[in-house]
């Protein structure tokens, strides 16, 4: 099984939104990124709608012909998106407001009540459902049992650490996915994954289902071009 790429495309937002207008196209960048080997398109509208804007979403969705995953913390006002839009994927974040990004996973112990509401409510949709979590089998097994049907490795101490020893750090990573395997859920990863990094990751964990991947990948495409940096990025997940 491949693991599947997923292009976050919020950095291409926040440069839309910095000059007014609609230069870049987010639309046609999605497009593109499906033309040039994309196996999906990621988006997290935040409620300041620094970088993808709400009114993003469903011309998102009309366009797309690859999976469409939305990610957020499930504000009411999120909750109404997702569920009149009906993305392929909802990953549920824990970020509060004024977080510049998705830098922890939830206490899905601690929370089990709530993202069991909401998970039945993704799953009354038909809509997978993803929480994103730190690397802990714990956090897995709770996330199963709330129903999610996928958890996200929240991968940054990953990225942080690789380059000092990457067999322990993704040590834990390793053993959550272990976890999460047992339980018969999916398992999706994302955050600092990058060319250096990605396919030692997906080469020791080969069950990766899908990661999503977008500062890293828009940085590289500054360089190598759109297309040859979705290329390089699906040469990674090629298993030999």
């Amino acid at each position: 099984m491949k693991t599947k790429l997923s292009v976050n495309i919020n950095k291409i937002a926040t440069l839309r939104n910095a000059r007014g207008g609609n230069n870049p196209d987010v639309l046609k960048v999605a497009k593109d990124c499906e033309l040039f080997g994309a196996d999906g398109i990621t988006v997290h509208p935040r409620p300041d709608e620094r970088h993808i804007r709400r009114a993003d979403v469903p011309a998102l969705q009309a366009i797309l012909r690859t999976e469409f995953n939305i990610e957020g913390c499930p504000t009411k006002e999120f909750m109404d998106l997702v569920l009149r839009v009906r993305p392929s994927q909802v990953t549920l974040v824990p970020d509060k407001p004024e977080q510049l990004t998705s830098n922890s996973g939830w206490d899905t112990e601690k929370e089990q009540d709530f993202l069991c509401d909401v998970l039945n409510d993704l799953r009354a949709a038909s809509i997978r459902s993803s929480i994103f979590i730190d690397a802990s089998p714990r956090m897995a097994e709770f996330a199963a049992k709330a129903g999610a049907d996928r958890v996200e490795l929240y991968t940054e101490p990953y990225a942080l650490n690789y380059a000092r020893n990457r067999e322990a750090a993704i040590e834990p990573f390793l053993q959550t996915a272990i976890r999460v395997k047992q339980l018969g859920i999916g398992l999706n990863a994302g955050h600092d994954l990058s060319l250096e990094n990605l396919k030692y990751f997906t080469d020791v964990i080969t069950w990766v289902d899908e990661v999503s991947i977008g500062h890293a990948l828009v940085c590289d495409a500054l360089y190598l071009g759109l297309e040859n940096t979705i290329k390089a990025y699906q040469e990674c997940l090629i298993k030999k």
